[in-house]
């Protein structure tokens, strides 16, 4: 008897789990499978966190972007620490000592032992707008002192905090990439989706547009637009007029993916059965077609959301993008495009980095997201 009250319950759970496999709905399918994907839930963690520290970057930043020490250039980050001479002191930093070689006449910076700089919550500091609406002067963190600071990631040549720009930065980055995304997305999809439905003449010039665009020279283009947009514009109007001509130009590789599916898609049983049925075109579209493309569309967009940061932070570390005072990544690596302050400052190499885990994170969640919206997939 015992041996049968112990199997009941498992031979009753099997049923009511593949019960919830056939009634679940498919973004559900999705997500469960999804979640199998360590590295890709580890990603999308990521990349979450850091939309929140971008979105509240004026708060999490001990300073403002634009402020400016200068008896502190290229000083290194700081290195945060709980003991001190075996004592557990909390979070702290140590005072910097400032020196000048007198050979070389490079000013040096050396860790102050003797004097701890308490790392203090919700501090009070420089003012600004927080999320550009309410006038406070609240930060997340901070130290207590007049001259000192804390500069996680060090400084650059203006004494300006590299951890505080940083974030900053990913404002613009991340929603460059993001934004241009979103308005390269509904243009390669529709036209995509007209392209390979309907086929003939309007497939014909749809191709022969996206093959002009493909065809102009990138690097060309943005120096003529650099050449041609005034300096005296609005940082705010030029970064809005790039992330357009960014998607403008990377729409072609969605819309081909589009119309290929279309094709192939066109001819299926269920399609032709939805026609027979007196669906309509836009319904069949949508509600037929598209659906059955989810892992193509998803594996698309997530490709071209670091290749949308990759143009933005290429283009302004040329030059030819944003500029000064706008502060975004690619603005940030322009000051270690010499080999001095590079080998003087390795820190501001920082944005670099961050681009590097932004894109592998975004390719990682494709992965994941693609496998797991593949009807095919095990």
């Amino acid at each position: 008897m015992a041996i049968e009250t112990l199997e009941a319950p498992a031979t009753e759970a099997a049923p009511g789990r593949e019960e919830q496999l056939y009634t679940a709905k498919p973004w559900t399918l999705i997500w469960w499978r999804f979640r199998q994907h360590r590295l890709a839930v580890a990603s999308l963690v990521f990349l979450v966190l850091l939309c929140v520290a971008a979105i509240f970057a004026d708060f999490i930043s001990p300073y403002t972007p634009s402020s400016i020490d200068r008896l502190n250039t290229f000083s290194p980050p700081r290195a945060v620490h709980l003991f001190h001479e075996g004592a557990f002191k909390g979070p702290f930093v140590y005072a910097l000592k400032r020196t000048r070689d007198p050979e070389t006449a490079r000013v040096t910076y050396e860790a102050d032992r003797e004097e701890i700089l308490p790392i203090r919550l919700f501090v009070h500091g420089e003012p600004y707008r927080f999320l550009g609406l309410v006038p406070t002067d609240l930060h997340l963190f901070g130290v207590d002192h007049r001259r000192q600071r804390i500069n996680l990631l060090g400084t650059d040549s203006l004494g300006r905090d590299l951890f505080t720009r940083l974030l900053y930065g990913a404002r613009v980055t991340l929603s460059a990439g993001l934004v241009g995304v979103a308005f390269s997305f509904v243009i390669g999809l529709a036209l995509g989706a007209v392209s390979g439905y309907y086929g003939g003449w309007l497939d014909a010039g749809i191709q022969r547009l996206m093959e002009f665009i493909r065809s102009i020279p990138t690097i060309p283009l943005w120096m003529g637009l650099a050449a041609a947009l005034p300096i005296a514009w609005d940082p705010l109007f030029v970064y809005v007029l790039i992330t357009i001509i960014l998607s403008l130009i990377g729409w072609t590789h969605l819309a081909r993916v589009v119309r290929g599916r279309f094709f192939s898609l066109k001819t299926e049983d269920y399609v032709l059965a939805a026609r027979l049925a007196g669906a309509s075109e836009y319904r069949v579209i949508t509600k037929h077609m598209l659906p059955a493309m989810t892992s193509y569309i998803i594996a698309a967009m997530t490709l071209a959301v670091p290749e949308m940061i990759l143009g933005e932070t290429a283009l302004s570390f040329l030059g030819l993008g944003l500029r000064p005072p706008v502060v975004s990544w690619g603005v940030l690596l322009q000051e270690a495009q010499n080999l001095r302050t590079i080998s003087l400052a390795p820190w501001l190499l920082a944005p670099g980095a961050a681009v590097v885990l932004v894109v592998l994170s975004f390719n990682f969640m494709g992965d994941g997201l693609r496998d797991a919206a593949d009807p095919y997939g095990r």
